[in-house]
């Protein structure tokens, strides 16, 4: 089971950080992924980070403003988003597949094997 946490109602230019935790599995094994869908709008791959290797991928209209990054400790996995832009607005989703290939192969979102319920980030103008 997967838990997502930290959306909220920002600024545009400000930070939040969104958590995705597990239960009842462990990472090491898994692509970890995040979504996001907007409203009116198809779902899109934001980022994933690859747990065997630890290689991760952006997508083109995050990268720069956006880390992931684990605890594995913690069995979590981050989300940083920095400079948000009103564009960023979506509900965000994260979502696991036991895999060690590379993670953007998950990008599509297709045949994940756990998805968390989505957290809701708002950017206002």
């Amino acid at each position: 089971q997967l838990q997502a946490s930290g959306g909220g109602l920002v600024q545009a230019g400000g930070s939040l950080r969104l958590s995705c935790a597990a239960s009842g599995f462990t990472f090491d094994d898994y692509a970890i992924s995040w979504f996001r869908q907007a409203p009116g709008k198809e779902r899109e791959g934001v980022s994933c980070i690859s747990m065997s290797d630890g290689s991760t991928y952006y997508a083109d209209s995050v990268k720069g403003r956006f880390t992931i990054s684990s605890d594995n400790a913690k069995n979590t996995v981050y989300l940083q988003m920095n400079s948000l832009k009103p564009e960023d607005t979506a509900v965000y989703y994260c979502a696991a597949l036991q895999t060690t290939r590379d993670c953007i192969a998950t990008m599509n979102g297709d045949g994940m094997d756990y998805w968390g319920r989505g957290t809701l980030v708002t950017v206002s103008s």
